[in-house]
């Protein structure tokens, strides 16, 4: 698009803001027409053979702009750049769908990580050539042809190496495409977290289609020329790869929504330095570190889209977050070009900083769980050494029973923090209840419970919490022994835990704790949190076994955990 603007077409009337805008529109306007048709198809044919087809097709439009670059013909350009839009409006719902099937869940993050990495890398790359070809007199323009065809090859033979992905169910293809575009948004909108990380995601896309809209504008203020704009992009495609990247070596290859409001935060600070730039070195670090925690914030929104959605409607998932991107994206471009009418450029970046601080707010609020796990996590690392292994035997997706042995009172904190999936725990009413904890247990979704002899009504409003959680799919987490161990050992299972499983047949997940039998919170010497503490950074070990029917009895169960914990212990 650089060299269209700015090199083949010189001796056009045409403006260069209006060749600039057209070409955006025709670049965006295939993801709204398309978007529906291309996750429906990817939901039905095989991921590998469309990914092939797709390149082919590819190299077929890049022919057709290479005669436009060497006749000069703008309407031929154009049409070969609305195609090219086509394509990529069809390779997204396949590029992010397909990732899943081949890949286990803790190396999503670090795929996606290096997909978006490829991408800003390629925009910078892609942006960088345009401008560089487009000076060389005589043999600028047959370079760009010679290059679209080379990446347009390349691509076609990678394409060749990608293994096989059927769909795991048909999808019907439906040809019209307004009732497409509906009902694909349809399907984003069913789970509610997905359709999160959809506005999540789109919002991203907003916030950085605005910024690079911005860019030339910004580097003319701040008294740069093309040779500044270049190192401005630069800055921000190299944070957004970067950020990328590092994302899943920081959350460890765990899908953690918890972090995104704190990337939020952070991209809100980075957007109010770039708003008080006075020079392009100062803007160029404030973009570093934008495009830096804008990597954190998308690319786990992007692998927990792929990870919740169902697998056969995975695609359209994919392309029901294209559809919503591109509405962001216009909606970002139609608001900058009305707010510069009436403020300056630097109060224009200092506005959508607040308000990308006041979505983040929002998004704190709908993720508050994850976000308190994720601090419960840091704290308890902080804490203890933790030795956990197993983790993989908490189900990823569908309903549980989480049962462990009951050794103090943070048991709940430690399992929860492990835990990549929220566990809503069963808890003594009256610690349920306790002053300045109650709202944060209930922010957790803690179920309070009481003996049949203290408050049978309570008791039995706990059942159906638990039933109506395990019917929604939740992991529920208890502790059968009813009480903290008083003398270190594993108490009996209460056959509460077989009126559940009678109810409600879900799986069983036995965890052992050891080593918090002694601590602060332990009634080891006393009233847990009443004596000094003894020990500090000791270490604990938790270790999960393989999910077991739930026809055991609470005797089998407690059995089950002992064997665990003789092995960790």
């Amino acid at each position: 698009m650089v060299t269209l603007t700015f090199g083949a077409m010189r001796s056009t009337e045409w403006s260069i803001d209006s060749l600039v805008n057209l070409s955006t529109a025709l670049l965006v306007l295939p993801f709204f027409l398309f978007s529906a048709l291309a996750g429906q198809l990817a939901d039905r044919f095989d991921k590998a053979r469309l990914i092939r087809a797709l390149k082919v097709t590819e190299l077929l439009v890049m022919l057709v702009a290479l005669v436009g670059f060497v006749i000069s013909s703008l309407p031929l350009l154009f049409g070969a750049l609305f195609m090219m839009g086509t394509q990529s409006a069809f390779f997204g719902p396949v590029k992010y769908a397909i990732l899943p099937q081949h890949l286990a869940d803790d190396e999503l993050l670090g795929a996606n990580g290096l997909v978006e990495m490829g991408t800003f890398v390629a925009i910078l790359a892609g942006t960088i050539v345009g401008a560089l070809v487009v000076a060389l007199p005589g043999i600028g323009i047959p370079l760009v042809g010679a290059c679209l065809i080379a990446v347009s090859l390349l691509g076609m033979l990678s394409a060749r190496f990608v293994p096989a992905a059927p769909p795991s169910q048909e999808a019907r293809v439906d040809w019209n495409l307004v009732r497409g575009t509906v009902q694909t948004i349809r399907i984003g909108r069913r789970d509610q977290g997905v359709w999160r990380a959809i506005l999540g995601a789109s919002w991203f896309w907003g916030v950085g289609a605005f910024v690079l809209g911005q860019m030339p504008r910004l580097a003319e203020t701040l008294g740069g020329d093309e040779r500044a704009l270049t190192w401005m992009l630069s800055a921000f495609s190299v944070g957004i790869a970067l950020g990328s990247v590092l994302c899943e070596k920081l959350n460890a290859g765990r899908i953690e929504v918890g972090r995104v409001p704190l990337a939020g935060v952070l991209m809100s600070v980075a957007l109010v330095a770039l708003a008080y730039a006075t020079t392009i070195a100062w803007a160029c670090v404030a973009l570093t570190a934008l495009g830096f925690f804008g990597g954190m914030f998308i690319v786990p929104l992007y692998a927990f889209m792929q990870h919740e959605a169902k697998a056969d409607e995975r695609s359209r998932v994919i392309a029901a977050n294209n559809i919503v991107n591109a509405l962001f994206m216009v909606g970002a471009a139609i608001y900058a070009m009305v707010r510069l009418g009436s403020v300056s450029l630097s109060s224009l970046i200092l506005e959508v900083a607040l308000l990308h601080g006041f979505a983040t707010v929002v998004a704190a609020v709908f993720v508050h769980r994850a976000l308190i796990r994720l601090t419960i996590r840091r704290i308890v690392r902080t804490m203890y050494r933790v030795d956990a292994e197993g983790l993989d035997g908490i189900p990823a997706q569908g309903a549980a029973l989480v049962v462990a042995n009951h050794q103090s009172f943070i048991d709940a904190f430690i399992l929860g923090g492990l835990s990549q999936r929220e566990i809503r725990f069963v808890m003594d009413h009256r610690m349920a209840n306790m002053p300045g904890m109650r709202w944060f247990f209930r922010l957790t979704g803690a179920i309070p419970i009481a003996s049949r002899k203290e408050d049978p009504a309570l008791l039995e409003r706990a059942f159906e919490e638990i039933d109506a959680a395990l019917a929604n799919g939740e992991l529920v987490g208890i502790f059968p022994e009813g009480m903290c161990t008083r003398d270190g050992e594993t108490n009996a299972f209460k056959p509460g835990v077989e009126k559940i499983l009678a109810k409600r047949p879900v799986p069983v997940v036995p965890i052992a704790l050891d080593g918090l039998w002694g601590s602060f919170f332990s009634y080891r010497h006393g009233y847990p949190m009443k004596s000094f503490p003894r020990r500090f950074w000791s270490r604990i070990r938790v270790a999960v076994g393989r999910p077991q029917t739930p026809e055991l009895s609470a005797d089998e169960l407690r059995e089950v955990v002992e064997r665990l914990r003789a092995n960790v212990g």
